[in-house]
């Protein structure tokens, strides 16, 4: 299906102040749907081949910025555990009450280390991380911010970052607004779901975004099943 004008400038509520329970139901929400929609399935597919280049045996550090709820991290902290592979997960959002609600819903997680900063200016030094992650979170910054968020993701990761994001599309407005009727309990969510839909970058868009940051060789693998895309940039 044809894809739809980018909605500019637009605000969703989980980019405004909000009370502590009304967050937390929100990014229960986000959890859940990021489970329906394989969310840390994709990340982890993509991230295959990046993983291939450490040894089983050899720790593996990950950035995962824009963290929410810590729900991603907490799912690649089970599969690393379940394989015996040693994981650290630095999980960095900006918000401080985000990160309230992630540090309680993470607190049987040592392999978490949860940071506060902001991805346009990422507190870590280049190369400090083994893979850079961000999901959901490229369709929150308008393209000049955008292109900033994925030239830092390229700078601090060692061996490349993974971007999953929404596809924007009608189909995956449908799917989307569908989902968020049928699986969110929060207002928030199934305002800011479809919302998201409309704010997303096209495969072409993000193409373009990341000529402008000097990342010409990524790659944009499509997931239109899960109303989802990956841009997976690699450094080995």
């Amino acid at each position: 299906m044809a894809s739809l004008p980018r909605a500019i400038d637009a605000r969703e509520l989980l980019d405004a102040p909000a009370a502590l329970p009304d967050l937390e139901e929100s990014l229960r929400d986000i959890a859940r749907l990021n489970r329906f929609f394989g969310g840390a399935w994709l990340l982890r597919a993509q991230m295959a081949q990046l993983l291939e280049q450490i040894p089983a045996d050899q720790p593996v550090t990950i950035l995962d910025v824009g963290t929410g709820g810590a729900d991603l991290p907490m799912a690649l902290v089970r599969w690393a555990r379940r394989r015996g592979r040693p994981l650290r997960v630095f999980a960095l959002d900006r918000n401080d009450q985000t990160l309230a609600v992630a540090r309680r819903l993470a607190a049987s997680y040592p392999e978490i280390i949860l940071l506060r900063g902001d991805g346009l200016c990422l507190p870590v030094k280049a190369e400090a991380v083994d893979v850079a992650l961000a999901c959901l979170t490229l369709h929150h910054f308008e393209p000049a911010e955008a292109t900033a968020l994925l030239a830092e993701l390229n700078r601090t990761a060692r061996l490349g970052f993974v971007v999953s994001d929404l596809v924007r599309s009608r189909l995956a407005y449908f799917l989307v607004w569908l989902a968020t009727r049928l699986f969110a309990r929060s207002r928030m969510a199934r305002h800011d779901g479809p919302l998201s839909v409309l704010r997303a970058y096209t495969p072409a868009e993000i193409l373009e975004l990341a000529r402008r940051a000097g990342l010409p060789g990524i790659r944009v693998v499509r997931y239109p099943w899960l109303s989802r895309l990956a841009v997976v940039g690699e450094n080995g």
